[in-house]
């Protein structure tokens, strides 16, 4: 026993410092392991393109060249999107503001970022992003999609967490490595930067395509047909042509035209009533134009799964579809950079449930319970 004690005492002291012949300054241990901080990863480093599978009825892609889309770039990004890993203290996800069974909103009227704190604006849908290449955000801020995923980790009113942490984490994260190794090419850890996040987040987003509502069954799959309800809200109430003003309705397509239901521009669609431009809450994309015209204009959002992104506009102030539709009958405030469509007209209960049925055969119950959209985790 006293034999085994020495043994164990003289390996410690072998492994130690040896203070008498160092000046009592430690020296490297000569039989421990040595763990290199930036290895070298091991695995594949060439990705597999990737082509978005659109229907023929739907816009064409807008690719970015500087981003090309990867089997391993997507299948990163879908992580990394619902990986809370990407906000302070590993506490938040990008999933919290943008669920899959609400067309990617969070079903608030401001989005709530890390610790219920409250955002500014709604959190928009990210269906269909693929299609705009008119630049993101309520506001446009963003000029690519990459772009506007880097500044979500940042701001303190949504996950609040510095890069570097984040990058710190994901460096020492054994199958994050060999997953950046595998999407962009890297050898080390040390290569691995937020760009890579941001893109790989993208790539994810730009997969997110809705092109199988009840709508698009009926008018280009011809596989289902619009009961009447729905048939007198498309023909009598949002497709609308050429009407003369105050004569029923003046089309919704005019701005929510099929088969985007979107044209992504920025409009004042006459929401609030202020003496002048420089009077709005929230001045939108003038903030970003610069032009004192573009205050109070937001981004023409694609009504395509409108019935799930409830409440509606920038800043969620309407609960409802019957709310949407009022909002519009009663015209705008006469300010003088509103959209000229922004008119009014009559429309009566049944219309307005007409309508509202309409816009609910927008619905892609595919979107919603597609798996490749859906949080690897579970």
């Amino acid at each position: 026993m006293l034999f085994a004690g020495f043994f164990v005492i003289a390996s410690v002291t072998a492994c130690g410092p040896d203070d008498d012949d160092n000046g009592g300054e430690p020296v490297p241990c000569a039989n421990c392991p040595v763990t290199d901080p930036d290895p070298l990863i091991e695995g594949p480093s060439v990705p597999t393109a990737f082509a978005v599978d659109v229907p023929d009825y739907l816009p064409r892609p807008v690719l970015d060249a500087d981003n090309p889309l990867t089997v391993e770039g997507i299948e990163l990004g879908r992580r990394l999107f619902y990986d809370k890993i990407m906000g302070r203290d590993s506490a938040f996800s990008c999933s919290e503001c943008h669920k899959q069974e609400l067309a990617f909103t969070d079903g608030r009227a401001l989005a709530e970022g890390i610790d219920g704190r409250v955002g500014r604006r709604s959190a928009m849908s990210l269906v269909n992003l693929v299609f705009n290449g008119n630049g993101f955000n309520w506001d446009g801020s963003s000029g690519k999609l990459w772009e506007q995923a880097i500044h979500p980790v940042e701001n303190m009113l949504e996950m609040d967490e510095e890069w570097e942490n984040v990058l710190t984490r994901l460096r020492k994260h054994e199958d994050y490595r060999r997953r950046f190794r595998a999407a962009f090419g890297i050898d080390r850890p040390s290569e691995l930067n937020r760009e890579m996040v941001a893109k790989a987040i993208a790539q994810f987003e730009s997969t997110i395509i809705s092109a199988d509502s009840h709508f698009d069954r009926v008018v280009y799959q011809n596989t289902e047909f619009f009961t009447e309800e729905e048939q007198l809200g498309a023909d009598s109430l949002f497709f609308v042509e050429d009407v003369p003003l105050g004569a029923l309705h003046p089309g919704c397509g005019h701005c929510h035209n099929a088969p985007a239901f979107g044209d992504d521009r920025f409009k004042n669609n006459g929401l609030d009533d202020v003496a002048n431009l420089d009077d709005f809450p929230d001045k939108g994309f003038g903030d970003v134009s610069g032009s004192r015209f573009d205050n109070g204009k937001f981004r023409t959002p694609t009504l395509r799964n409108i019935a799930l992104t409830a409440p509606y506009m920038h800043d969620g102030r309407f609960a409802t579809l019957e709310e949407v539709i009022d909002h519009y009958a009663a015209g705008g405030h006469g300010v003088e950079n509103e959209d000229p469509n922004i008119t009014g007209f009559p429309i009566t209960d049944r219309q307005k449930a007409a309508l509202v049925a309409f816009l609910e055969s927008l619905t892609d119950e595919t979107l919603i319970n597609n798996p490749n959209f859906s949080d690897p985790f579970q």
